[in-house]
C-alpha cells in the first residue's frame, strides 16, 4: 500500500472511505464529505479564535459535572444515515470536524472520536466555509441526526438555532442577535450571553 504523504497523491474526485482517510498522513486539513474531499480552511483568524474560545469556556464549565461532555475541532465526526447504526470504517464515507459539539451518548465515542451525530453541534462561520456550513453541512446534519444545529455569524455577531421536527427537518428555532442571551433548545438551562460571545480582541 502506498503511504499518502501528499495532497497530490489523492485523486479529488474519487470516492473514499473513512479507511482510507484514517492511512493518510498529510499536512492539509481535511474532510470527507459523502466520500469527496473538502479542504478545511487556512488558520482561522482572529475574531472567528476568540468566538470559539468564548463558546468553549463558557459550554465547558456548563458540563463539567453533567452526563454529556463537549469537543472542539480539531475532533473528527463521523456521519451517516441517522436509521443506521454503527458502521465499519470502510462504510462511511462522512467525516467532519465541527468547531464545537456536544454528545450526550457516550456508546458512540471510540479512541478515534465521534462514531455517530453528536447532539448539538455548531459552526462558526468563515468567508471560505460559509458555503459548506450553511449548505452542504446543514444537511449532512440534518440526515444524520443531529438535533441541534448553531450557525455563528461572526461579522453580523449573531446566532441562527436550528432544531430538527417531528418530520426530521430543521426548523429555524431562534435568530439571536448581540446583546441577545441564546438558549439551547437541549439544555434551556444553558445561558449563552451574546456580549460574551462576541468578545473579541479583533480589530477588523
Amino acid at each position: 500500500m502506498t503511504n499518502i504523504t501528499q495532497l497530490s497523491q489523492l485523486d479529488l474526485n474519487q470516492t473514499y472511505s473513512y479507511a482510507d482517510y484514517m492511512t493518510w498522513r498529510l499536512d492539509e486539513a481535511l474532510e470527507l464529505i459523502k466520500g469527496k474531499i473538502m479542504l478545511m480552511s487556512p488558520a482561522p483568524n482572529v475574531r472567528h479564535q476568540d468566538i470559539s474560545a468564548n463558546l468553549t469556556a463558557l459550554l465547558h464549565n456548563f458540563f463539567r459535572h453533567k452526563h454529556c461532555r463537549l469537543y472542539a475541532a480539531p475532533f473528527d465526526v463521523r456521519l451517516y444515515d441517522r436509521n443506521k447504526s454503527i458502521l465499519a470504517s470502510e462504510e462511511i464515507h462522512t467525516v467532519v470536524q465541527p468547531d464545537l459539539c456536544v454528545i450526550c451518548h457516550p456508546e458512540i465515542l471510540d479512541k478515534q472520536g465521534c462514531n455517530g451525530a453528536p447532539d448539538w453541534i455548531i459552526e462558526i462561520l468563515s468567508k471560505s466555509t460559509t458555503k459548506r456550513d450553511m449548505n452542504i453541512k446543514y444537511d449532512l446534519y440534518r440526515e444524520s441526526g443531529v438535533t441541534e444545529y448553531w450557525i455563528v455569524y461572526p461579522e453580523e455577531q449573531a446566532i441562527h438555532q436550528f432544531v430538527v421536527d417531528d418530520n426530521k427537518e430543521y426548523q429555524l428555532k431562534h435568530m439571536y442577535t448581540d446583546g441577545d442571551i441564546a438558549t439551547p433548545y437541549l439544555f434551556p438551562e444553558l445561558a449563552c450571553e451574546l456580549t460574551e460571545v462576541f468578545e473579541t480582541w479583533a480589530t477588523e
